[in-house]
This record gives structure tokens, sequence and C-alpha cells, in this order.
């Protein structure tokens, strides 16, 4: 039995062997996959920022959708962003998770504010719920490269609890 790391990371591959993004050829029709996409990964992508948020952040912390946009250069784009006090005080970018689907891209992908690429191939909701795994690893990804960039303090897992040591 595949794994749906694997399966997604197949349809990909198949994507790009075919020159397709699921059944769709067009860039018009990959446009409406993408919007699709979008709408099914938002209570999973909900789910995995509220984790943190519960969890090292303390429930400090707002999830908050852009829902889909238009780039400058004719691409789309959806972020989810996880922001909390000791984050907006430093000046530092969110936790997010983002899909995009940049103009001279066959498919869309997933990424973080400071984690790369991940191929966005989600035609239901079993695939959007299958990528649970992935969205919580972006995540923990960004909130990890965050405290790198500053510091520990941020995490108010951290700073608040004297059993979190």
């Amino acid at each position: 039995m595949r794994t749906p790391t694997n399966e997604a990371l197949l349809r990909h591959f198949r994507d790009l062997r075919d020159g397709t993004h699921g059944q769709a050829v067009s860039r018009e029709d990959k446009e409406h996959v993408f919007d699709r996409a979008v709408e099914l990964l938002d209570p999973v992508a909900r789910t995995a920022l509220e984790e943190i948020n519960t969890d090292l952040l303390l429930g400090t912390g707002e999830v908050v959708a852009s829902g889909i946009t238009r780039s400058r250069e004719g691409g789309l784009n959806a972020m989810w962003s996880l922001t909390w006090p000791e984050q907006q005080e430093s000046g530092n970018q969110p936790i997010a998770i983002v899909a995009h689907y940049g103009t001279d891209f066959l498919h869309p992908h997933l990424r973080g504010n400071t984690v790369g690429d991940w191929p966005l191939n989600i035609f239901d909701q079993a695939d959007a719920e299958a990528q649970l795994n992935v969205l919580r690893a972006i995540a923990a990804a960004d909130t990890h490269n965050l405290v790198f960039q500053e510091t520990h303090r941020l995490i108010p897992a951290i700073t608040h609890r004297a059993d979190s040591i």
C-alpha cells in the first residue's frame, strides 16, 4: 500500500510526464483545479496551523487565510498564516502554508515562508486530507526556521510554562 506522500509524488511525476494537472491540460483548466484544491485544502491547512497554535503558542495565535490572489506576474497564490504577539513584535514573518501556481509552472505547489516546494496535486477531499502530515511538516519547519532566525523566546510554550523545560 502506498503512503499518501508517495501517491502525491506519483501524481506529480505523472503530470510532469504527461504535461497535465490531473485531467486538466490548458492553463485555464489548471487554474480551476487550483481554485478547487485551495477550497479543499482550507480546513486541512487550518488544522495544521491550529495544532501549532495550541501546542506551541498556547492559543495566543490567529490563523488567517488570504483566499486566492493573483500575483503581479499573473500566477495564483493562497496563504494561510499563523501570527501571534511575540512574532509580530519581532517583525518576523508568520508561520505560513502557501499554495502557489506560478505563471511558468506546469502545475501548483505548496511551500512555507521559509520552506521550499511540495507538489499540490489535490483533486478531492481525500487527497486534501492526505496532505495533513505534509502541511504539518511545512508549518513545523517554518516554526523551526523562525526560531533559528530569531530566538526561542518567540514560542510561548517555552517562555510561559515552568513544565516546558
